[in-house]
């Protein structure tokens, strides 16, 4: 063997060696942590968002003590109020008026003064009512103003007010005495000696206004489960209007397809042998119809998004900053979240987003279910907004953000943790091509979104409401519905109204409907509508005139008056309706946004319905009308109890004003019918339960603002495609040599229940 072979081998042998080293070196070392680099800083005066910043506990604990002491009269903690008292129902933000808003953030005015909006229920008085309070200025209240009138043009009577935790309590503790006289029906029926079983209030409650009559439902109730499953075919109808306890009565009961005067007249019944009894036993907790507990041991861990060098939105006070974006949030403790000064790259495109009802309409052949129409508002879609998952009901390593509110006691109560932020990568190109011809090259942009997320459970349904933010200057407004099916106990013809889903249980059929408030302000507050939309024309062919073309051309109106701009459900409307504004892009058309709706909305209620003007929103899919202070949303709180008589009728906003160049503000409709079926048991899956809208800019830039993003990626055939400092994706195996730093997994969402 010669010396230059020998050499070779040796080198070889020493570069084998050299990298098993190396290996051995790097084996079981921890990747290092991702370095968090501060998110860029968008151009937007610090504290100015704080004009619509939701109450501090602070804040709510000092506006409660000043009512207290400058009303003159006494104030029981609403947690234990009786409808003969008087209470503070709720306390949340006072709103300024957006003039006054817009000239301290725009025209360098004074800061509006901070106030509060407090309900009470008067009871402990000769005329018992519903007023309303403005009290200010915070943190240190020195006034109040009444301002019901001014709100809704009367005194609101004290029979519309919202059902309170005490008032129910009261009930079912009325219910099960009611129970103790049948109780060998119950044995016979349900195993129970009503203990056992769990009442589901409906709502609205009654046929007239002044009546507060409620069909409540009652399941067997299994710890750890949800009871919505579980009919066992006895509702029972109770009158709570009086402001005296003692005088509330159970009026009619309802079994299996019978109805009876009293439970004592159920018993005699059963007693006699005249009533067809389906005996059911109690079911077991490890085998429950809807149990949501695993059924096979955890697996090996999905995905996990993180951000390598930290979040790259900015959270200061109530805004958020992202890439252009600037938003500022909070949550109405009745309607839910709220966002308001939606601007991108510094211009103001929303004032107001805002959620405003969620109807959840039901059809049955028990009468708890056929007289069931929630609106959820009256019961706190806001308040109801618990602490979110980690890891499950938002990403790992989102921003968490707890929310306060008082309503029903005196003292705040915090839902930690209730709100969340995140960047998400939908794994979509937002924009892609690849060229194969002329020359090649590619060019694209992730589809990488800001997400602002918070999820209610509204007894037995949980919505989760979901705006994004889209690096096109779009904004996305979406719902998913999830959580327990409503039911009835199964008896007739029940499968004329749902499908059978458990041995005794009808899934009955439902619709749900959202309403949102949207106050575009596209390049200024003196907006008009236009539509536009394809038809067919039919012309000489004009290098064959022997022959004709059927050439599709745009058709497009501007919408001068309120009329006009009503859309009805479920009736075709023209595929582009836009915010114009009066001002042109580069290419001379007017700078614009559309609104995009995407929804599988059921069939609104008749007109001739004696309560569908209290849910008159739902007529149309869109509604444009002129902004007023005096029009803030579209229903009330009040309007559950009494819909017949509705303290708001959205149908009354429409009057057929001018709506152009006018401060506009769009009303949208969204929603689905729900026939549920088998696969919502144990719960409804959100896959295909989405419904929401768009706001895209159509001539509002130039050009598409994502390409001025730094997340472009090009190359070419020309071009090295693996060279970080061109092409961002080369960077990513250097970044991923580090591991997100994720905090222990903690829930403490049962705490404030």
């Amino acid at each position: 063997m010669n010396v230059k072979t020998v050499l070779i081998l040796l080198g070889l042998a020493l570069a084998t060696i050299f990298a098993l080293v190396c290996v051995l070196l790097t084996r079981g070392r921890a990747p290092r942590t991702c370095q968090h680099l501060p998110p860029e800083q968008e151009d937007i005066e610090d504290g100015q968002s704080l004009v619509f910043a939701d109450l501090t506990p602070e804040e709510m604990a000092q506006v409660v003590r000043y009512l207290q002491g400058n009303l003159g009269v006494q104030l029981v903690d609403a947690s234990r109020a009786k409808p003969s008292e008087n209470c503070i129902a709720s306390v949340d933000l006072q709103v300024p008026t957006k003039a006054e808003v817009l000239r301290f953030l725009d025209g360098g005015g004074a800061r509006p003064p901070r106030e509060a909006l407090a309900v009470l229920y008067f009871g402990n008085q000769p005329d018992p009512n519903i007023t309303e309070y403005v009290v200010g200025p915070l943190p240190t209240p020195v006034y109040h103003r009444d301002v019901t009138v001014q709100k809704y043009g009367g005194k609101v009577p004290y029979h519309r007010r919202p059902v309170t935790g005490k008032e129910y309590v009261d009930i079912n503790a009325l219910i099960q005495r009611e129970l103790k006289k049948a109780p060998r029906f119950l044995t016979a029926c349900c195993e129970s000696d009503g203990t056992n079983l769990v009442v589901l209030t409906t709502a609205p409650r009654g046929f007239k206004s002044g009546d507060r009559v409620t069909w409540f439902v009652l399941f067997h109730n299994v710890a750890g489960t949800g009871y919505y499953l579980l009919p066992v075919g006895l509702e029972v109808l109770v009158e709570h209007g009086d402001l005296h306890v003692s005088r509330w009565q159970l009026r009619q009961v309802f079994y299996n397809g019978r109805y009876f005067a009293s439970t004592g007249d159920l018993e005699q019944e059963f007693v006699a042998g005249t009533l067809d009894v389906v005996r059911l036993k109690q079911p077991p907790a490890d085998a429950v119809l809807g149990s949501m507990r695993p059924r096979c041991l955890p697996g090996s861990p999905g995905p996990l998004q993180f951000e390598p060098q930290g979040p790259r939105y900015s959270i200061r006070n109530n805004r958020i900053t992202f890439q252009g974006w600037s938003i500022a949030f909070g949550m109405n403790p009745n309607s839910g979240p709220r966002l308001f000064d939606i601007r991108y790259r510094g211009e103001r495109i929303v004032y107001e987003l805002s959620l405003q009802e969620a109807l959840a309409l039901y059809g049955s052949n028990c009468p708890g279910g056929m007289s069931t129409r929630y609106l959820d508002g009256s019961f706190g879609i806001g308040r109801f907004a618990y602490e979110l998952v980690r890891g499950l009901d938002c990403p790992y390593t989102a921003t968490y953000v707890d929310r306060h509110y008082l309503a029903e006691t005196d003292s705040p109560k915090t839902n930690q943790n209730s709100l969340c932020i995140f960047e998400h990568d939908s794994a979509l190109p937002l924009r892609r091509h690849f060229s194969d011809s002329q020359s090649f090259y590619y060019g694209g942009l992730r589809k990488n979104t800001l997400v602002i997320r918070t999820i209610s459970t509204l007894i037995n349904y949980d919505y989760i409401w979901d705006f994004m933010f889209h690096g096109s200057g779009a904004v996305e407004v979406r719902v998913h519905a999830t959580g327990y099916i409503s039911s009835s106990f199964l008896h007739g013809q029940g499968t004329d109204y749902g499908n059978r889903v458990g041995p005794h249980t009808l899934g009955t059929m439902h619709l749900h409907h959202i309403h949102y408030k949207v106050d575009l302000d596209v390049d200024g507050q003196q907006n008009s509508l236009e539509t536009q939309d394809m038809e067919y024309e039919f012309v000489k062919d004009p290098w064959s005139t022997q022959n004709t073309i059927e050439r599709p051309y745009l058709h497009r109106e501007s919408l001068e008056r309120e009329d006009e701009a009503v859309f009805p459900l479920n009736v075709p409307m023209p595929r582009y309706v836009s915010f114009v504004s009066p001002n042109p892009n580069k290419w001379g058309h007017p700078r614009s946004y559309r609104i995009q709706i995407i929804s599988f909305a059921g069939k609104h209620l008749p007109t001739n319905s004696s309560m569908e003007r209290s849910i008159s929103w739902g007529r149309y899919q869109l509604a444009v009308t002129r902004r007023k202070e005096e029009e803030p949303t579209s229903t009330s709180i009040y309007n559950q109890n009494d819909p017949w008589t509705p303290t708001v009728a959205f149908a009354d906003f429409i009057n057929n004003e001018t709506i152009t160049n006018e401060d506009l503000v769009a009303w949208i409709t969204v929603g689905f019918l729900h026939i549920p079926h088998a696969e919502d048991v144990p719960n409804t899956v959100t896959v295909g339960n989405s419904v929401g809208f768009f706001l895209r800019p159509y001539n509002y830039f130039n050009e598409d603002p994502s390409v001025d993003s730094s997340d472009s990626v090009y190359f070419s055939s020309e071009h090295d495609a693996g060279a970080c400092g061109s092409n961002p994706l080369a960077c990513l195996s250097s970044a991923i040599t580090c591991v997100p730093h994720l905090l222990p997994f903690h829930f403490g969402g049962f705490l404030n229940l």
